[in-house]
């Protein structure tokens, strides 16, 4: 049987993605603006932006977070590790760091680990917390599994599959071997293929705690919908231009 769910539940679960290069400055605001009224987990938006939607949202629950070494994961240790100072300094609370996956590819453990664990410390000493992206497209399921042992004994916060863009996303099987081979203290988050409230539900299920999604408004509004809840109001013109700063 379905776990029971409320919508704050489920709202909690969405990490709303604002990555996709060519929005505007304007869409990236209205996305933020989106993320509060919806109450979301947390806006994961383009790296120039972050310190304007930290600011958006200060003092509500949802997280400002932006990626790092995003998305083909290739960067230095050491430009990386400053990627992350800058989001930190600029407010991020969550970080998504794409694993180096030429150096995963090649069984060059140590270099992974090495590269995380400098990137952990960095982000948890600050207060803040880490999601670390696999691409699992190019992953063959040992690597897979060793990724979630390494994340493991390190002690990152999430545990996440797939940038959004590489030849697929997020599947079940996949998600499935990650909760498996993570510790109960590591969670999992879903990338790339939640597109529907029912996809959301199905992960759910199997123990997914977030899910990146740009569908989020739909979703939500699905969600609402299910439970008897009416819309949530969209903004008049005056209200959504109010915030404009970037």
């Amino acid at each position: 049987m379905p776990k029971a769910y409320d919508y704050y539940a489920i709202a909690k679960m969405i990490d709303h993605s604002l990555l996709n290069p060519t929005l505007t400055t304007r869409e990236l605001e209205e996305g933020c603006a989106l993320a509060l009224r919806y109450n979301v987990a947390s806006v994961c938006i383009l790296p120039y932006a972050l310190k304007r939607c930290a600011e958006v949202l200060a003092g509500s629950t949802v997280q400002a977070s932006t990626t790092i070494g995003f998305p083909h994961g290739g960067h230095t240790t050491a430009v990386k590790l400053a990627e992350a100072q800058q989001a930190l300094d600029d407010g991020g609370q969550e970080l998504d760091i794409v694993i180096n996956i030429s150096k995963a590819r090649s069984g060059d453990w140590q270099y992974v680990r090495s590269e995380l664990v400098a990137l952990t410390e960095m982000i948890h000493r600050a207060g803040a917390k880490i999601k670390v992206i696999f691409e699992n497209a190019y992953q063959d399921d040992a690597a897979k599994i060793r990724l979630c042992e390494i994340c493991g004994e390190i002690g990152v916060d999430w545990v996440k599959t797939s940038t959004g863009y590489a030849p697929s996303g997020a599947t079940m099987a996949d998600l499935e071997l990650m909760r498996a081979h993570s510790p109960a203290n590591v969670q999992v988050k879903a990338a790339g293929g939640i597109r529907d409230l029912d996809g959301l539900l199905a992960v759910r299920e199997i123990g997914v705690s977030r899910v990146g999604a740009t569908r989020t408004e739909t979703m939500l509004e699905d969600c609402r919908k299910r439970l008897g809840l009416g819309p949530i109001t969209p903004p008049t013109s005056a209200q959504a231009t109010s915030t404009a700063g970037y």
